[in-house]
């Protein structure tokens, strides 16, 4: 880590997992994996993975290390996106009639 990318692709790869991970609704803990085409120059969606591991030995952890976000403060982070969400549900209004 991290992956020998350019300037440009890495920020292509971040658009794209942006928006897989928005098409799904996701929210949260998750990651999007990734496939290269070298022929067609082309970024493919893997998968999405909205429940990857959590241990000390689990890569969602150890990238989010490598990219300057501290296992604590990444912690922290997932707990405010996750009360973020719920205070944004609360406001929602519906009815059933």
């Amino acid at each position: 880590m991290p992956a020998p990318l350019t300037p440009e692709q890495t920020s292509e790869v971040r658009r794209l997992a942006i928006e897989a991970y928005r098409a799904v609704d996701a929210a949260g803990l998750g990651r999007v994996d990734f496939l290269f085409d070298r022929q067609a120059c082309a970024w493919h969606v893997s998968e999405i993975n909205t429940m990857p591991g959590f241990t000390t030995i689990s890569m969602y952890p150890r990238l989010w290390e490598a990219s300057g976000l501290a296992y604590g403060a990444l912690l922290d982070r997932l707990i405010d996106l996750g009360l973020e969400r719920h205070a944004a549900k609360q406001e929602l209004r519906t009815s059933a009639s």
